[in-house]
């Protein structure tokens, strides 16, 4: 019997695209002009690949739908045109015509398909992190680049501060000081002591949030925390006792309404949002104190790093920048070199099968 020959990545992928395409076309509801009526607006709540979830923007009640062809990057928070099935059919309520133009879209680098669309129209992205299992300050600097290349207004959320004694509290206020010095919004929270949740909920009122953070931080905790009612549909990941970490809970972007005001994002969560499709000049700009001294080196291809008469150099001898800013920022450049050389290293790879 011959040894069967395992698949490589690409040969994976084109398997699963072609199993999802054969499910999409099995499923698929062909509808007649005169089995639909006319035109409405809508809210996207969740999307699965060729069906969604749409909200009636006139009465609230969330119908099934199928998308019609052309229609790709449909994502939660997506204002749509839709239009409802004279009649159900196979459990499908209408068709959804056209997508209305975004405000703004988050997008996460996939390392295969470049950038995808998560969520569409949001207002604020909340950048979650935790105590436990490990407080990085470098991961919430990565978030921070996202938000202000993506041009979407950052929070920065510390939970399970409730599991700190009061002498580590106060070491933590006076760390986070550098962000709220450079004007971000901080705040700190615990579900299970209430500390926090009253001014999270105002800061959510009247917008469109996102929750992001990695693995563990408990954002389905404070999802459930100012969404009482969905204790039971989000289901919180369990915590290792061994590690620490948690287990991803979230498998589909989906929009909440917060019954105190505003709307919620729940996303799937990720260990470390990518950033490798950003050029070293986007990093830069997204620093915000680096802004004031931009285009005054005295060399032009100025690194920031050891070069003479650079004004950013400057500014950290002096003060004016945070030391850990800035070498959380030179990781993160070297990091994304590593990146970009991995990246175009597997898709030589690929190109040779």
């Amino acid at each position: 019997m011959a040894k069967r020959k395992n698949l490589t990545k690409g040969q994976v992928r084109r398997v699963r695209h072609n199993q999802t395409k054969r499910l999409q076309k099995e499923t698929s509801v062909e509808w007649d002009e005169t089995m639909l009526g006319s035109p409405r607006p809508g809210l996207i709540i969740s999307r699965f690949g060729q069906h969604a979830d749409v909200e009636d923007t006139e009465n609230q009640e969330v119908h099934r739908c199928n998308l019609r062809r052309g229609i790709e990057t449909l994502v939660s928070g997506d204002q749509v045109i839709w239009r409802p099935g004279l009649e159900n059919m196979a459990g499908i309520a209408g068709v959804i015509e056209a997508v209305e133009p975004r405000k703004s879209v988050l997008t996460r680098p996939d390392y295969y398909d470049g950038l995808k669309p998560v969520a569409a129209n949001i207002d604020q992205m909340i950048i979650v992190s935790s105590v436990v299992p490990e407080l990085s300050f470098n991961i919430i600097d990565r978030y921070l680049i996202a938000a202000e290349t993506l041009g979407i207004h950052p929070v920065l959320v510390l939970n399970k501060i409730d599991l700190l004694p009061p002498p580590e509290h106060s070491k933590l206020t006076d760390m986070f000081r550098v962000y709220t010095e450079l004007g971000y919004t901080s705040l700190f929270v615990s579900k299970e002591s209430g500390e926090g949740i009253e001014a999270l909920e105002l800061l959510l009122k009247d917008s469109t949030n996102i929750f992001v953070g990695q693995s563990g931080v408990g954002k389905s905790s404070l999802v459930n925390a100012v969404i009482p009612k969905l204790e039971e549909a989000v289901e919180e990941g369990k915590i290792s006792e061994n590690s620490g970490l948690g287990q991803h809970t979230t498998t589909a972007a989906r929009l909440y309404h917060i019954p105190t005001g505003g709307n919620l994002i729940d996303s799937p969560g990720v260990r470390e949002f990518g950033l490798w499709h950003l050029s070293d000049e986007e990093v830069t700009q997204a620093f915000i104190e680096f802004r004031p001294y931009l285009g005054g080196c005295k060399f032009r291809d100025c690194k920031h790093k050891d070069d003479p008469g650079c004004l950013i150099l400057e500014a950290l001898a002096q003060g004016k920048i945070n030391p850990v800013r800035f070498e959380n920022y030179h990781k993160i450049l070297e990091s994304l070199k590593e990146n970009k050389a991995n990246r175009q290293y597997s898709r030589s790879k690929r190109a040779d099968l």
